[in-house]
């Protein structure tokens, strides 16, 4: 043969005799000639054809543009992309030959049979060979070269087949949310994320600080470690095809940047939003198996005026994907929100007041309603849903209307100031937060007089003189029972005594009862918050809770010695009874701890805080696994179990977020 064949030896050529016994699996192209310079081998009488050379130095590869023929399997990493029924198969020889020296010239002792084991069968053997035969030609192609360089085979010109991976252009950055069928042009709407998996930049209070600079900046894959910290589930304005395109980051300053970023992120944010009110409407409210399963009434508590709530939120996001569309470098949004929080967002409200009965409701279907469990499971197991709670779906009003105080800040915060835009930022932010304060009165509303019309009608006062309870000024802190504390009794109390008080705790009276039964309660004393005073102590294993009504309900004065379950118990009565007077009291809360909820929370009890996904509480004690904290956006405090949520240990969000907490309760009044 050639250059190749003056350098070896005959054991060189033993993987060709071998192959060309075998070739009856390989065929070259009909039109190719037989080549005069091959190594005269003799043929079994039924393969009567064109001996197989493969080698680069045959005929078949002198031939310019002529393809070679290759075993299939070899070929399957550089397929092109349209296959068409054929028996050629191409591959960039000259990529692989650069592939395999790099490879073996980095393990020069490696032998073919280290690659291909024979297993022992014949069809095994007859493809490992032929695979070496292959892969020896192509090594030999980079060192080997002949002077007819002009007649070796060239490389078709092919793009290499990608990794299982997805992998970047060279010179582009990753974005977020885009597909490769993209639906809109590379834009947010290409991939809708569920609200309940997202969290926006704008809640975190140093998220936009003056030297953060990373809004385009996506982690890199296989990383190996665990982002901990919510991203942003779409990609951003400065990710936009439109604004890369024109250059307008070259155009404009790092704040406008920050600005822009801020009011698109409200319309992407609230595209998610609305993609998860349609899942909730068109699934589960939609469902006819799962209305089938409860009454008209239960409907209607469960899932109140959603579909309102929807067309609302699509109303809104029209508005703002207009203002978008007119020029990608957004002028201002503030006078959109501001419109719509005063004269469009009313059915908010009127969902946030229905929160009460929507708990209740669920809770006794999932309770005593088989069918509606079952039904239920099934929808939340489809792919539609993405495997999440309905719960998680039914809050998303909630969630979203507290967060949009947050977001119109952060536009605020990056405007310039003194700025027509700057006092239109600061007047939406003044709407949206009077919602937000009238969604909460609301929902509070409903559910105190409930409560106090219902324990109203289960006390007994007998010869006690009757308290009216119901009052639009009086809600409930806490109820429950206390063991009484028989030591300190003397024998004949000991034996005519109750061993247990239940105590209902509102936000300006403490009611002593004893329960008759289940739902009915004889009360036995009561005395105002502010002649009640309370003790904490402990002996041996005993959590002793003493409590002094100076006056009770007769005038005089009464003593009782309770005890706890447990610490918690004991810390959560005590902390109920002081509240009154911590309405007085400045609390320094620079140095108190700062826990962010990484879930949602619905309270059980009277004295817990409910929490949405991202909101921040400034924790101020903390007990056998719950937290005793204040919601920074509304002042509001209660329980809540330290699992839910994480605390945050950066020195400078945990000042960004007291400032923020003041900024906006001075701006707001809230």
């Amino acid at each position: 043969m050639s250059h190749r064949q003056s350098q070896g030896s005959m054991g060189d050529q033993s993987p060709l005799l071998l192959e060309s016994t075998f070739s009856s699996q390989l065929q070259l192209d009909q039109q190719s000639r037989r080549s005069s310079s091959n190594t005269d081998l003799s043929q079994p009488e039924e393969a009567k054809r064109t001996p197989i050379v493969l080698s680069t130095q045959g005929e078949a590869a002198r031939k310019r543009g002529t393809q070679q023929l290759i075993p299939k399997n070899l070929a399957v990493s550089s397929r092109p992309k349209n296959r068409h029924h054929t028996t050629v198969v191409t591959i960039p020889v000259v990529l692989e030959a650069q592939k395999n020296a790099q490879r073996f010239s980095l393990t020069p002792d490696i032998s073919w049979e280290d690659y291909d084991s024979d297993g022992g069968d014949g069809f095994s053997m007859r493809r490992n060979r032929r695979n070496k035969s292959y892969r020896a030609a192509v090594t030999s192609l980079n060192s080997d070269i002949s002077p007819n360089k002009q007649d070796l085979l060239q490389p078709v010109a092919e793009e290499r087949a990608p990794s299982p991976k997805p992998a970047s252009s060279p010179g582009r950055k990753r974005t977020l949310g885009r597909k490769r069928n993209q639906k809109h042009g590379g834009s947010f709407k290409d991939d809708p994320r569920f609200y309940q998996e997202i969290k926006e930049r704008g809640l975190q209070s140093n998220a936009l600080s003056t030297d953060d600079d990373d809004f385009t900046q996506v982690p890199e894959e296989d990383q190996g470690i665990v982002v901990k910290n919510y991203k942003a589930a779409y990609m951003t304005w400065s990710q936009l095809p439109q604004v890369q395109e024109k250059g307008i980051l070259e155009t404009i300053t790092p704040e406008e940047r920050k600005r822009q970023e801020a009011m698109f992120e409200i319309m992407t944010s609230e595209y998610s939003y609305q993609h998860s009110l349609s899942i909730l409407v068109r699934h589960f409210k939609g469902s006819e198996a799962l209305r089938k399963t409860m009454t008209t009434t239960e409907h209607h508590h469960l899932f109140s005026n959603i579909s309102v709530i929807q067309q609302v939120s699509k109303r809104f996001f029209d508005d703002l994907e207009r203002r978008h569309q007119l020029n990608p470098v957004i002028q201002d949004i503030s006078d959109i929100v501001q419109d719509h929080a005063t004269n469009h967002f009313e059915p908010y409200i009127v969902y946030c007041s229905n929160e009460t009965f929507q708990q209740r409701t669920l809770q006794k279907l999932l309770a005593s309603n088989t069918a509606f469990k079952e039904v239920l499971k099934q929808i939340e197991c489809s792919p539609e849903c993405g495997g999440l709670p309905m719960i998680s779906f039914l809050i998303l009003p909630m969630q979203r209307v507290t967060r949009l105080p947050l977001l119109t800040d952060t536009i605020c915060q990056k405007t310039t100031k003194q700025t027509p835009q700057y006092y239109a930022a600061r007047w939406a932010l003044k709407a949206i937060s009077k919602l937000v304060k009238s969604c909460n009165d609301g929902a509070r509303r409903m559910e105190r007089t409930e409560q106090m019309y219902t324990i109203q009608k289960q006390m007994e006062f007998g010869k006690i003189k009757p308290f009216p309870l119901v009052s639009s000024s009086r809600w409930l802190l806490k109820r429950g029972e206390l063991a009484i504390c028989l030591e300190e009794l003397g024998i004949f109390w000991k034996a005519f005594s109750h061993k247990s008080y239940y105590l209902f705790l509102f936000n300006d009276v403490l009611i002593v009862t004893r329960k008759k039964r289940q739902e009915s309660y004889v009360v036995c004393d009561y005395a105002t918050l502010e002649n009640v005073e309370v003790e904490e102590e402990q002996v041996d294993s005993k959590l002793y809770l003493r409590l002094a009504m100076k006056p009770n309900s007769e005038g005089r004065c009464e003593q009782m010695a309770l005890v706890a379950e447990n610490k918690l118990d004991r810390a959560r009565w005590v902390t109920a009874l002081q509240r009154h007077k911590e309405a007085g009291s400045i609390i320094d809360k620079d140095d108190l701890p700062q826990y962010e909820a990484t879930k949602a929370y619905m309270p059980k009890e009277p004295d817990e805080l409910s929490l949405q996904q991202a909101e921040v509480v400034i924790v101020l004690q903390e007990v056998d696994g719950w937290c005793y904290g204040e919601r920074m956006r509304d002042g509001e405090r209660g329980w809540f179990p330290a699992s839910c949520a994480t605390q945050i240990t950066n020195r400078t969000a945990l000042e960004s977020n007291i400032q923020r907490m003041e900024r906006l309760r001075k701006e707001t009044n809230v």
